[in-house]
């Protein structure tokens, strides 16, 4: 059942994604050392957590020498550069809370942050590809990819729990190589015609998938919820739909104008965007707006892969046009797979952010001990908003019952998990 023209074109690959076949998007072997002639930008981005909490880092960096980007010249400097100067640049704009926040970024910052932005194609904030991809090195090179052989290049204010929450998520991404190496067979097959092959992919992506259901699990173990809501969220914040900073950050030396950009989200990660393009999950107008818009805060190949895998001819109509039902299981078990990733999700936001915000609320009510309560430290403004700047439980609630649409519909009720 081969399409007459399916040898003419090459087979679809992961080679021009930057996507290893070890760690998928994770950069491999991230730096820890840039050039001398960029320490001052690495001591202080060592001791973000130590400057934030003395009050002193605005100081430092407003003293920082201003540093061409010219001598970064491979992937991975450039990478290591705009983690370091994310890191700085997120202290320096939350260092007082949301009370005394900063209209202008200084030039001296601004400036080669901006240039090494442009240069990757990223924006100039702290994104999931900074943070989570590129923030990470083994303690023992030759040991194993696990939590406690990880450590973080840099951290913010919270302790172990930032620690643990990138690397948990870096885990997540870990989890789910097995699926993006299976893509490409899926795709391929899929044009060939070749339901077995489709069938056995699925069934890896759907393993994978729970894979990464189970690394998220190890959240609850390694962060502490009020320590999240309470301390570290405000330095994942962006200055987009956050009231905190309504009108943005003046990039100064760059353009006059304030600009906004959103903090850190788990929209930010390619991963389920390549699974809803394959599995042909649709969102809705306004949370649909919102993940596209966060592709923009990925690397340009891995957006690009997204985009590709979109422009392939549709799994579900494959699915359903073949007589097979092993064909049908797989991919039935991937969509529900997903939708149990996106429900757990949602248990951990509603653990992490609305009980310790209801929790915050209650406590300005009583003004009892707030001091005492890390978590009345919290920005008020963010209390029912993601790092991202969506309304955050509508917007998950949202994007799970879309995927539940995209199950085959003889077998959705049997197969679809309760709410």
């Amino acid at each position: 059942m081969a399409a007459p023209d399916s040898d003419s074109k090459p087979l679809f690959s992961l080679d021009s994604y930057h996507v290893s076949a070890e760690l998928g998007f994770i950069l491999p072997d991230p730096l820890v050392e840039l050039p001398p002639y960029y320490q001052p930008w690495m001591d202080i981005a060592l001791r973000v957590p130590e400057l934030v909490d003395s009050h002193e880092l605005r100081f430092h960096i407003n003293e920082m020498p201003l540093l061409s980007s010219q001598f970064l010249q491979k992937h991975r400097e450039l990478r290591l550069a705009h983690l370091a100067l994310s890191m700085i640049t997120m202290g320096y704009a939350w260092q007082e809370g949301e009370n005394d926040t900063v209209k202008m970024l200084p030039h001296n910052l601004a400036v080669p942050y901006w240039e090494v932005s442009q240069r990757l194609g990223l924006p100039p904030i702290l994104t999931h590809a900074d943070a989570v991809l590129a923030n990470w090195k083994k303690k023992d090179p030759e040991g194993p990819f696990e939590i406690e052989n990880l450590e973080l290049l840099f951290s913010l204010p919270g302790g172990d729990s930032v620690r643990g929450f990138f690397m948990v998520t870096l885990l997540v991404e870990l989890a789910a190589v097995p699926a993006l190496r299976n893509i490409p067979v899926v795709i391929n097959g899929v044009r060939c015609g070749d339901t077995e092959a489709v069938a056995t992919a699925l069934e890896a992506v759907c393993q994978s998938l729970q894979d990464m259901t189970d690394a998220l699990k190890l959240m609850q173990a390694y962060v502490e919820p009020s320590v999240f809501y309470g301390i570290m969220r405000i330095y994942l914040s962006g200055w987009k739909d956050n009231p905190c900073m309504p009108k943005g950050l003046v990039y100064e030396g760059v353009r006059a104008e304030p600009m906004e950009f959103s903090g850190g989200s788990a929209a930010q990660s390619s991963l389920l965007h390549c699974f809803d393009e394959l599995l042909g999950v649709k969102h809705e107008a306004k949370s649909g707006a919102f993940l596209t818009r966060m592709r923009n805060y990925m690397p340009p190949a891995h957006r690009q892969l997204i985009q590709d895998i979109s422009s392939r001819p549709s799994l579900k109509s494959f699915v359903q046009q073949q007589a097979s039902e092993r064909l049908r299981q797989a991919f039935q078990h991937c969509v529900t797979k997903l939708l149990a990733l996106r429900s757990y999700h949602i248990n951990v936001v509603s653990r992490f952010i609305t009980v310790p915000a209801a929790r915050a609320r209650q406590l300005r009510h009583q003004r009892q001990e707030l001091e005492a309560e890390v978590i009345s430290r919290a920005p008020a403004a963010l209390e029912e908003r993601g790092t991202g700047g969506s309304g955050i439980m509508t917007f998950l609630k949202t994007v799970r019952d879309q995927t539940k649409v995209a199950l085959l519909p003889e077998m959705s009720k049997e197969t679809m998990p309760h709410s």
